[in-house]
């Protein structure tokens, strides 16, 4: 039984959530962890011949220690890259929290000390038309690690989102810093120093800008040490 679950959630879509969970896995790697991950709900997919592809589940893929088929790390695949809800409901499929759950409960019970479960988005994505994303780590009572990219507005979003995560009864593991552009952001150390003394969890690392992002090299700048105490 995985040892260690975590939600990964951002600030926003486009934050870099699956480069932060890819080089968490690495990092987890390289202290001898053995680890797993999926992608339940992926929108924008590639059709290909072996089905319904979706890059960020295959980065994952990629980056974690325990072997899994696709169908297992991504078992909600959309083809339109567009809101889960929407994509599912042109799919002429119904998304809801309960069924996200049994997923995640099912890949839970495999042997592991880390398990990473990416959301889609934000906090407050909606899965149908009374759940939204969050409804899925609330009911698995699952600790959540928080992704914010390092650009003008990212106080406001990312303190948001701490508030509404909290709120929903959840406690924040820890948080990343992301570059997502490779100029700084005015006054960027300003802004991480008001974070880390505003944010109610630790800071994980402060991830560089790579062109060609390289989880395994990302890797370095974290410090996994409070994910697996205890």
């Amino acid at each position: 039984m995985a040892r260690k679950s975590y939600f990964v959630t951002g600030t926003d879509t486009g934050v870099g959530k699956t480069l932060v969970s890819a080089a968490i896995l690495e990092a987890a790697a390289t202290l001898g962890k053995k680890t797993l991950a999926m992608k339940p709900v992926a929108s924008g997919c590639d059709d290909t011949p072996e089905g319904l592809r979706n890059e960020d589940a295959l980065i994952l893929m990629e980056s974690m220690s325990e072997p899994l088929p696709y169908d297992q790390v991504n078992p909600v695949a959309l083809l339109p890259a567009i809101a889960p809800h929407v994509a599912a409901a042109q799919a002429g499929r119904h998304l809801t929290a309960e069924r996200l759950v049994g997923f995640c409960r099912g890949l839970q019970m495999r042997p592991a000390d880390l398990l990473l479960v990416e959301g889609a988005g934000g906090w407050r994505v909606p899965l149908n038309d009374r759940e939204t994303y969050a409804a899925m780590p609330v009911a698995l009572g699952m600790p959540v690690i928080m992704v914010v990219p390092l650009k003008l507005g990212c106080i406001n979003h990312a303190l948001l989102t701490a508030e509404a995560i909290r709120r929903d009864g959840l406690s924040i593991a820890g948080w990343v810093a992301n570059r997502p552009d490779p100029t700084a952001m005015t006054c960027e150390q300003e802004t991480l120093d008001y974070l880390i003394q505003n944010l109610p969890a630790p800071c994980l690392g402060v991830l560089p800008w790579q062109e060609r992002a390289n989880p395994r090299e990302l890797a370095k700048a974290l410090d996994l040490s409070i994910l697996f105490e205890n």
